[in-house]
């Protein structure tokens, strides 16, 4: 019989990448924040100014690009990994990719 979405089963295995989904986001953003904030914002003020908008937004580009070429590949190692050990690391789709 093939499992469907009312499989508790795959509910659970929903509901776990959903929330690593939202792991993985939080972390990206905690990350994101801390590091472009330090390389952008040398003295904190009332507002920003346009060179300081202008790296922000270069930096928090940058930054989620390159966490997305991180993630994919990893995930795509795992996926490799797995299927040669006889998995199929199909419950690594989804996760913040």
């Amino acid at each position: 019989m093939d499992s469907t979405s009312s499989d508790p089963k795959t509910q659970i295995m929903n509901q776990i990448r959903q929330e690593a989904a939202v792991n993985n986001a939080r972390a990206l953003i905690t990350k994101l924040n801390g590091h472009c904030f330090e390389k952008c914002i040398p003295s904190p003020g009332t507002s920003l100014s346009k060179r300081e908008e202008s790296c922000l937004s270069s930096c928090m580009e940058k930054y989620m690009a390159m966490w997305n070429t991180v993630s994919k590949t990893y995930i795509s190692q795992i996926q490799k990994t797995a299927g040669q050990i006889g998995g199929g690391g199909g419950a690594l789709e989804g996760f913040g990719v």
